[in-house]
């Protein structure tokens, strides 16, 4: 219960939820799916039919050019993954979505939150909050990829998010943050040494 205590936390940042109140309404519209490192959610070609929030463990999301692997989103415990595209158009999938680590996540169907909108106001309202906040933050992320120089992508990221260093495969952050493989190893290799010198002094 402690984990799904996460996403009723996660919910509540946009629409009071008790745990009563989402053992009554929300709980049998949501299912528990576990992945082992490596798996796929979906698959391109594939309709995306679950809306999923990880509890626990590492996922990204990918599409190919060529037989590059693109990454688009790498998102851990507490946050949103899915191809939103083919979730709400129901049309085919151009992303795979792939663990990097063993995942827990609480998916609801399609069908079932189509069902939970009907259901009340309230969780009409809830899911537009949730939905309209998961663009925002896309959009955020695709000004930054606009605004910003590889080198300061770079360092917001790590700044932000330096467990992912050592969690996620650098390969993968590198076509995260749209740096070259071998940018990333140098503006990493720098920043190594500088914090070597801070230490030294």
């Amino acid at each position: 219960m402690e984990k799904i205590n996460l996403f009723i936390n996660y919910l509540s940042r946009f629409v009071p939820i008790s745990e009563d109140e989402f053992n009554r309404v929300l709980s049998s519209r949501i299912i528990i799916r576990r992945f082992g490192r490596k798996e796929m959610l979906l698959r391109a070609g594939e309709v995306e039919n679950y809306f999923n929030f990880i509890l626990s463990g590492l996922i990204r999301k990918y599409y190919l050019k060529g037989k590059e692997e693109i990454n688009t989103q790498i998102s851990v415990e507490g946050h949103i993954i899915h191809c939103q595209e083919s979730f709400h158009s129901r049309k085919a999938s151009e992303y795979y979505v792939e663990t990097i680590e063993p995942s827990v996540v609480v998916s609801m169907s399609y069908a079932d939150m189509e069902a939970l909108y009907s259901s009340s106001q309230k969780m009409e309202h809830l899911g537009r909050l949730v939905i309209t906040s998961t663009m925002i933050l896309k959009d955020k992320w695709q000004m930054k990829l606009v605004k910003m120089t590889p080198r300061e992508r770079f360092l917001e990221f790590i700044t932000s998010h330096p467990e992912l260093m050592q969690r996620v495969p650098q390969k993968f952050l590198a076509s995260y943050l749209h740096i070259k493989p071998e940018t990333f190893s140098r503006f990493k290799h720098l920043t190594r040494q500088l914090a070597k010198i801070d230490s030294d002094i």
